[in-house]
């Protein structure tokens, strides 16, 4: 594996210095009521610089999950067994150890930033994009064909309902135990479901 140079180590830290920034300022006061101005300004930087390094406003929060874009891809890709058998196990002990991309986690802070995306018309509309390019990266892995798409857009589609009805869970007061139980159920319950409607991939 590739050890990234200084320039890129500085480049990487500026994405999140200025993502954390502006997801503090969301955070205090609301969305809408903070401008690209203003973040620039507090992470002490030009707007033009700013927007070198986040072309979209909804990007300098979807920054926080954009590793998870080719999750799904980089599983089937190193895992073991069938795709669908990696992408349920990985699901699985994400939910186990409280991995907030499937919504079982109760951490203040991990919460709050989810009510924040989920909560902002502009950022779930653009997390749309973050999950499309999720499908294409999925479906170079399983084989490109339209088999291949179809496949991707149902695996994403199942992991994004799963994770979105966790954290419904989660804000509605539900205890950590119980929201983890209930998601590995319904866990085990989609992927039976995909695996029936995708034996290619099983």
């Amino acid at each position: 594996m590739t050890t990234p140079g200084l320039r890129q180590r500085k480049k990487q830290r500026m994405y999140e210095t200025v993502s954390e920034i502006a997801i503090g300022l969301f955070l205090e006061k609301g969305y809408d009521a903070v401008s690209v101005a203003e973040i620039a300004a507090a992470a002490e930087i030009s707007k033009p610089t700013l927007f070198r390094y986040f072309p979209a406003k909804e990007d300098l929060v979807l920054h926080r999950i954009a590793d998870h874009e080719d999750e799904a891809a980089r599983v089937v890709r190193e895992g073991r067994g069938a795709p669908l058998e990696a992408l349920r196990r990985d699901f699985l002990e994400g939910v186990e150890r409280g991995d907030p991309i499937t919504g079982v986690n109760d951490h203040p802070a991990v919460r709050a930033f989810y009510e924040l995306l989920y909560g902002t018309p502009a950022l779930v509309a653009r997390l749309y994009a973050h999950l499309e390019r999720s499908e294409e990266a999925l479906a170079a892995v399983l084989g490109g064909d339209l088999d291949a798409r179809l496949a991707a857009g149902q695996i994403v589609a199942v992991r994004r309902i799963l994770a979105q009805e966790n954290w419904r869970r989660m804000s509605a007061g539900g205890a950590l135990d119980e929201v983890r139980a209930e998601a590995l159920g319904d866990a085990e319950r989609a992927f039976d479901l995909l695996e029936a409607a995708l034996p290619r991939y099983s």
